[in-house]
């Protein structure tokens, strides 16, 4: 999902706008966890950029999504830039000690 989301609309309040953006956000990557994974990898991983542009985007971890929707919602960003891309991840091995 590479998507730029605005935040603004004639009839709907701006606060139901941003609810909106993290509901499908959240729809978006339970459906790419249910999709089958290849050969030898363990779980899906995201990779996810956020901003206000494309240009502007920067690396985040995929549980600051919300928390960077709201950080934009409170400096009244008029729209951002979200990337989430999934790929397939193994998990490392814990030495035993």
């Amino acid at each position: 999902m590479k998507k730029n989301f605005v935040l603004s609309h004639p009839k709907k309040p701006y606060q139901r706008i941003v609810e909106e953006a993290k509901n499908e956000v959240k729809k978006y990557i339970k459906q790419e966890r249910t999709k089958a994974l290849p050969e030898g990898a363990d779980f899906w991983g995201f990779n996810c950029k956020f901003g206000q542009t494309a240009d502007k985007a920067r690396s985040i971890h995929e549980g600051d999504i919300n928390t960077n929707i709201s950080s934009a919602q409170s400096q009244h960003w008029k729209s951002f830039y979200l990337e989430v891309i999934p790929t397939p991840k193994t998990r490392a091995k814990r030495s035993e000690d």
